[in-house]
């Protein structure tokens, strides 16, 4: 590996896109996009738990094996900015609380390195446990830590004592910290008090660069981006989907993503009379989504809890007008153009909520929406230039983390 420069950067990340699983981590990844034109060379450490059900002298004989196999499976592959990815299979026992999986990826981390400390001036890890506590351990003396919080689990990795523990050290060792959204900063602030000045605030990074090509004009053809899932609030959509496409047969529903309720999802659709219009594509990569998108005419994200929303945005970014819950995150990244963006709906379990939200926004549009302006808005807090100068400032001056 070349020698190390001032501007050298290790990210290291519990998710990344995979071939067999291609949306998850799919923000790390725009954030490695944003922030690596900024640094000299950047390096990713996609530490990937493989859960298996292991024993105690099982898991130390698939650990002893794995430490062997690590010095002669590691190599570098091309990834997006320029940087190189760098894949690390961490074996976890089934059932392991999130202190205990963090000790598992410091082990795997210290056994892909060789047992060397990290020597980049810069490491970025992304979530406090399993990653910033990886970070932290296997960190030179001169390397500053920095950290990126955007977990949904953030309160099961502090529900316990050793949680909390080990990620007061995190926040103690790191040289910042940075929470996207108010959701996740909020429960750190209260757990720890002692470290609220340090807790800074970030943004995920948006690609404002490929506008769809030609204009809506109608809101037939919906769109939902994300796991399927009670949490992001699809048997909710699917119920108020059928419930409009009584009125308008013409309503079609795209689902995209992955999840648990797929077989029922599937099942409902059918009891409901709606089969052949509702598309489940599973999975894609991230640029098949944002196609997806451009070709849509309203994303519907009727989601429980967010931390930031991604996917509202680049929904916005791709030209798409929202119907989304106040659920956390679309309440502040949307803050300001809300009314100009599409519509914003309360967070309940009835679908009839989805289904007024769609008539309102129905009535508004075209004449009340201004994409142009949202477009603009959007991209000057979270398009890539935005969030990379910020990492810029942040890494290579000195700066404080940005205030929430």
């Amino acid at each position: 590996m070349p020698a190390t420069s001032e501007r050298d950067v290790v990210v290291i990340t519990p998710w990344y896109p995979t071939r067999e699983l291609p949306f998850r981590g799919s923000f790390v990844q725009a954030m490695v996009g944003a922030t690596a034109p900024v640094s000299d060379r950047m390096s990713v450490y996609h530490c990937d738990a493989w859960v298996a059900a292991l024993d105690g002298d099982g898991e130390r004989q698939v650990r002893d094996a794995h430490h062997v196999l690590l010095r002669h499976a590691q190599h570098r592959t091309p990834t997006v900015g320029g940087a190189d990815l760098v894949y690390v299979p961490v074996p976890v026992p089934r059932g392991l609380g999130h202190a205990e999986i963090a000790e598992r990826h410091d082990d795997a981390l210290r056994a892909a390195l060789g047992g060397r400390p990290l020597t980049a001036p810069v490491v970025h890890a992304h979530v406090g446990l399993p990653s910033g506590w990886a970070a932290i351990r296997n960190a030179g003396p001169e390397t500053r830590v920095f950290v990126t919080e955007h977990a949904s689990f953030l309160d099961r990795v502090l529900e316990t004592a050793r949680g909390r523990e080990m990620y007061d050290e995190v926040l103690h060792r790191c040289a910042g910290f940075l929470a996207v959204g108010e959701g996740v900063r909020r429960p750190l602030v209260e757990a720890f008090p002692h470290h609220a000045d340090r807790i800074g605030a970030v943004a995920n990074p948006i690609s404002f660069d490929e506008p769809r090509s030609t204009p809506i004009t109608t809101l037939r053809r919906w769109l939902f981006v994300g796991a399927l899932s009670e949490l992001k609030g699809v048997p909710l959509l699917l119920e108020a989907f059928a419930r409009c496409r009584r009125d308008d047969p013409s309503l079609t529903l795209t689902l995209v993503g992955e999840g648990a309720l797929l077989t029922s999802l599937t099942a409902r659709a059918a009891e409901l009379g709606v089969a052949e219009a509702v598309t489940f594509t599973g999975a894609v990569p991230p640029q098949e989504a944002l196609r997806l998108m451009r070709e849509h005419d309203l994303l519907v994200h009727p989601s429980r809890r967010e931390t930031f929303g991604v996917a509202v945005v680049e929904g916005i970014a791709a030209g798409l007008p929202v119907l989304v819950t106040r659920c956390g995150g679309p309440e502040r990244t949307l803050s300001g153009i809300e009314a100009a963006a599409g519509e914003m709906i309360d967070v309940t379990d009835d679908p009839d909520t989805i289904v007024a939200g769609y008539r309102r926004l129905r009535s508004r549009f075209p004449h009340a929406l201004d994409p142009a302006l949202v477009r603009t808005s959007l991209a000057a807090r979270y398009g890539y230039g935005a969030v990379a100068d910020m990492h810029r400032r942040l890494w290579f001056s000195d700066e404080a983390a940005p205030a929430r």
